[in-house]
């Protein structure tokens, strides 16, 4: 009986910026709406910015708690407090940053060991996430803070790579396998499509994706309705490799 009643308990570690910080808190308000545990890990200073967030959702009567972590800005080469992605204002920066956020993987190992908690959502950002939570026993599920078009458009330029096929950086091309035409010109695309793989923010992302093929599953920030026909060729495109 004490096991039928026992309230799961999912961590949730948002990537340091505002744009994933955001959705990620209220998702852990809509677990935490449904009668689970919710508990958001976070760097010290991103934790003082999200009390007034948190407490006015326990004040409406849900309760989200907070365990925060030192970020290793020292460490990592950066000013003491410079905990958020929005600070970054160099490619040295950047890729000091990114180092940091890697360096957090002790604090979170020893978190899931002590407090063993059913499943934990980490953000895209955290390749290394996957690997940490399977040595502690606990599933880890990736959570996107974008919607379902955005990575399935993502995605097939990274498998097709259309934009080899055209002769400058302003002539379109159309993005294959996707419900419906659309073009882009290689001068819209982010850095990681044509970036080297091996270094920097392109080989996160690729990275990011390696963990996600073998993670428990994915979370997206959207729902059915909205994007019916991107939801569907999402799961098809990853059909058989892990849970959406």
């Amino acid at each position: 009986m004490g096991t039928e009643n026992r309230q799961l308990h999912i961590f949730f570690f948002p990537f340091l910026a505002q744009g994933h910080m955001i959705p990620t808190v209220e998702l852990a308000k809509l677990f935490a709406s449904r009668g689970v545990k919710a508990t958001i890990i976070t760097t010290t200073l991103n934790a003082r910015l999200l009390a007034q967030t948190i407490q006015r959702s326990k004040d409406s009567g849900i309760e989200v708690g907070l365990l925060p972590v030192k970020f290793p800005s020292a460490e990592a080469g950066l000013p003491e407090g410079f905990e958020s992605a929005h600070m970054v204002t160099s490619a040295e920066m950047q890729k000091k940053f990114f180092m940091a956020t890697t360096m957090l993987e002790p604090q979170i190992g020893q978190i899931l060991e002590e407090h063993a908690p059913d499943c934990l959502v980490a953000d895209m950002f955290f390749p290394w996430a996957t690997d940490v939570a399977r040595k502690h026993g606990v599933p880890r599920l990736v959570f996107h803070g974008t919607g379902f078009f955005s990575l399935s458009a993502t995605e097939c330029v990274r498998v097709h790579k259309p934009h080899n096929n055209v002769s400058s950086d302003s002539e379109p091309f159309v993005i294959p396998s996707l419900p419906h035409e659309i073009k882009l010109t290689r001068n819209q695309l982010p850095d990681f499509a044509e970036g080297n793989v091996d270094t920097g923010f392109p080989k996160l992302f690729n990275d990011s994706i390696e963990s996600e093929v073998t993670s428990y599953g994915v979370i997206v920030n959207s729902f059915y309705e909205l994007e019916r026909d991107y939801a569907d060729h999402y799961r098809k495109f990853w059909e058989g490799r892990r849970g959406i």
